[in-house]
């Protein structure tokens, strides 16, 4: 979703500025003269704008009226304000990637990505016996360290409990060296699972 969101966003972001300089080049182009067919009235006429205004006009009118149509249409563009406020924030406020803290120290501090932990605690997990699939997330504590939260699927065979254990085993390189906490839930892996 995230990169579809983004494609769009470099696609609007070529097009708009090209859109934009075509339209100040035709109000350009049709500003040399005042009257006649390159003029400012005749592009009016030309992209129909005196049949757009009668048709908007109307619509305008009701708008000026105080009553509830105005009330709904001052909402509506305080509302679309506020989109834009939003938007504006999403673009140029970047949230701040929380990291993992490993180690800290004088010369300063080690640290390490949350998905790269996850991953690494997943793959780890699916060392086990009778573990057919693991996904793992990281969340850091403060000052430092973290809880690798990791949710094993095991086969039909696999004691839960077993199972829990040798994944906790399996997740020792993480945890018995660098200040992290492993929680392991387990559960029945979906039919035709197979051991990695």
């Amino acid at each position: 979703m995230i990169v579809v969101l983004r494609a769009l966003t470099a696609v609007v972001a070529v097009l708009l500025p090209a859109a934009l300089a075509i339209a100040g080049l035709a109000v350009a182009v049709f500003s040399i003269s005042a009257t006649g067919d390159l003029s400012l009235p005749g592009l009016a006429e030309l992209i129909g704008l005196p049949a757009f205004e009668q048709t908007l006009g109307a619509w305008l009118t009701m708008l000026e009226r105080p009553g509830p149509v105005a009330a709904i249409a001052a909402l509506a563009g305080a509302g679309a304000v506020l989109v834009g406020l939003l938007l504006l924030a999403g673009v140029f406020l970047r949230r701040r990637e929380r990291l993992v803290t490993l180690q800290r120290g004088e010369e300063g501090s080690v640290r390490a990505r949350r998905r790269a932990l996850g991953d690494a605690a997943a793959r780890l997990a699916e060392q086990a016996e009778a573990v057919t699939r693991a996904r793992g997330r990281a969340r850091p504590r403060r000052p430092r360290g973290g809880t690798l939260s990791v949710s094993a699927q095991r086969t039909r065979t696999g004691e839960p409990a077993d199972v829990r254990r040798a994944a906790e085993e399996a997740l020792a390189p993480l945890t018995g060296p660098l200040p992290l906490r492993a929680r392991v839930r387990t559960r029945q892996g979906q039919r035709g699972a197979r051991v990695q």
